[in-house]
């Protein structure tokens, strides 16, 4: 997986992830790539410091980690009736989800909103094919 910094026409920064530079080109040409606060897809990649790996050995590499803040209520909120609208419109196929939703994205299962678990490395696959998917994050009192 490759992160890329981003920025659209109107001057807005953003992060993705992609497959790898070749999805990263693919899916721009293909105009899914988008600015997630305006919608633009006149995107282009901003200049990054490259990530570079030692010569320690996996289980000796120290791993930055953060905190997320918290949430305001307020987006908390939103993402909660967005959650329940989902769950009470969609079916939930559980941990076959990427299956589900290649069949539906290939018209080999009837059209439906669906539902269920994806890894970070499944939703990628299913962006880089074309395939409509967006994560709906764990709210805090889910995390308990």
């Amino acid at each position: 997986m490759i992160k890329y910094a981003l920025i659209c026409d109107q001057d807005h920064e953003f992060e993705a992830w992609f497959g790898s530079s070749d999805d990263y080109d693919k899916q721009r040409k293909r105009g899914f790539v988008d600015c997630p606060l305006c919608g633009s897809n006149k995107v282009e990649k901003m200049l990054m410091a490259p990530g570079v790996s030692g010569t320690k050995k996996s289980a000796d590499v120290d791993v930055p980690m953060t905190t997320m803040p918290q949430m305001p209520a307020e987006m908390v909120e939103k993402l909660r009736e967005i959650k329940k609208h989902v769950e009470a419109n969609s079916e939930n196929v559980g941990d076959k989800f990427p299956e589900e939703a290649r069949k539906i994205h290939y018209g080999e299962a009837e059209a439906r909103g669906i539902y269920g678990k994806a890894s970070i490395e499944e939703a990628a696959s299913l962006a880089e094919e074309g395939v409509e998917v967006m994560p709906i994050p764990d709210l805090p009192e889910e995390k308990n």
